[in-house]
Parts: structure tokens; C-alpha cells; sequence
């Protein structure tokens, strides 16, 4: 069984869909996660006329965080393990940490009663 995956983080798409304004012959069907990515990733598909694709910001983040990677790995001793990959298999390590720790940061706002917060003065 083929699993699909999401456009935009990469975890198991979960039947949330975008086809540019509906065209199923002229332009791919991205598949989503949640409701989430599918809105984020919609938004970004109208804006750039049915592609979904990696800003050059964010791809040359995530080369200049392999570096740092590196560094840690080294330093801990767990270089050997990664020593193989190749830069996309490192990159796919990259990003699932940025999405792990963007969607924590997201849970933990939503979660956070913004009446809680000491009054700033």
C-alpha cells in the first residue's frame, strides 16, 4: 500500500486535498494532513497558480542548518549513523524538526488562555 504524504510537512496525508481552481487535467492534486496545511497550503497554491514548493528562503535554511547539524552530531558522537545519507535524507531530518517544533509552538498557543498573562506594566 502506497502512503501518501503531505505537501507541505511532509507527514501521512489524511484525505485533505487542493487542485488549483479545480482543474484536475492541467494542474496536480496536492494531497494534505490536516485542515491546517490544507488552508496554508491552499493559500500558497492560489498565490503561485497551483504550485506548492519551498521558498528559496526556506530551502537555503534548511542547507545552512546542516551545517549546525553536523556540528551537534560530531560533538555527540552520532556522526557514523548519519555519515551515508544523502543531503535530501538530511534535509527530511531538518524539517521534521522545524515542523515538530512549529506545531508544538502552535499547540502550546492555541492551548495558552491569553487571560492567564500577568498585565505588562
Amino acid at each position: 500500500m502506497r502512503r501518501l504524504t503531505c505537501a507541505l510537512c511532509g507527514r501521512e496525508a489524511k484525505g485533505f486535498g487542493y487542485v488549483h481552481q479545480l482543474r484536475w487535467g492541467e494542474f496536480p492534486h496536492h494531497r494534505f494532513c490536516s485542515m491546517r496545511c490544507c488552508e496554508a497550503g491552499s493559500a500558497l497554491g492560489r498565490r503561485s497558480n497551483g504550485v506548492i514548493d519551498k521558498t528559496q528562503m526556506e530551502e537555503r535554511a534548511v542547507k545552512d542548518a546542516r551545517r549546525p547539524l553536523a556540528e551537534v552530531l560530531v560533538e555527540l558522537n552520532l556522526m557514523a549513523p548519519f555519515h551515508d545519507r544523502s543531503a535530501a535524507e538530511i534535509d527530511r531530518i531538518i524539517e521534521a524538526c522545524v515542523d515538530g517544533f512549529q506545531a508544538s509552538m502552535q499547540r502550546q498557543a492555541a492551548e495558552r488562555d491569553p487571560l492567564d498573562d500577568p498585565i505588562p506594566f
